[in-house]
């Protein structure tokens, strides 16, 4: 029997190693951005216990994609990026007793309360197969748009994300939207080497869209750059 048109897209995907964007039937799909701050002489520690966190979490029902990050230039800072294949999943997740373990170890360790943030899909692209390589930098970056321009701010992220997938060395480049504030986004991207994060950043589109946002902006531009933790 011939292969549907969506099967032998999908079968391309594959083989070239990527997964397929997310569609409007993929609306259920839950994604979580997650930041920790912790005590500098914990930092080991921590990045230990996180780095086994995701191995365990990364084999729990309606796991797409687990990753744990540790911020580069300042080791206590950690973030996770969690993508569910719905809410009830990533609620499940939550409820396992290697989740509540990790909580609880954490909590004496920790500078600031454990920020966790679930987000709606926004514009996100074809996603990896495989983890990125040792030498993939990952930029998280909060976008606070005043509420006023939030469907302004909406379609200039929306843009960047387009047009940044396209940028030679570029692994990933999501947006997402805050399930509580709208106007509040995160954009996720993996870059090959920091060679190719810098290029993206000098690029005439980047540019431009850090000048269209700046009037718009509730807050600063808060880039953060990570290594992944595997």
């Amino acid at each position: 029997m011939a292969l549907s048109l969506r099967c032998l897209v999908a079968l391309i995907m594959s083989m070239l190693g990527f997964l397929p964007a997310a569609r409007a039937g993929d609306a259920d799909i839950a994604y979580v951005v997650s930041y920790l701050e912790v005590n500098p002489p914990s930092a080991g520690n921590v990045a230990h216990m996180l780095r086994e966190f995701g191995k365990a979490s990364r084999k729990d029902d309606g796991s797409v994609r687990f990753e744990v990050l540790q911020r580069i230039g300042q080791p206590n800072h950690f973030a996770i990026l969690e993508i569910w294949k719905d809410k009830d999943a990533q609620a499940a997740h939550a409820a396992l007793a290697h989740t509540k373990e990790l909580r609880e170890k954490l909590e004496p360790q920790l500078r600031s309360p454990y920020d966790e943030r679930p987000h709606m899909a926004l514009a996100v692209g074809a996603m990896p197969a495989a983890p990125a390589g040792k030498s993939a930098v990952y930029a998280v970056t909060h976008v606070d748009i005043v509420p006023t321009s939030k469907d302004i701010g909406v379609a200039l992220v929306k843009q960047l994300s387009e047009d940044s997938r396209n940028d030679k060395g570029n692994v990933r480049f999501d947006a997402l939207t805050q399930s509580s504030r709208p106007n509040h986004m995160t954009v996720v991207e993996i870059w090959r080497d920091p060679k190719a994060l810098e290029a993206h950043g000098m690029a005439a589109h980047t540019k431009e869209f850090r000048a269209k946002l700046m009037p718009l902006s509730g807050s600063l531009y808060d880039e953060r750059l990570y290594k992944v933790l595997d």
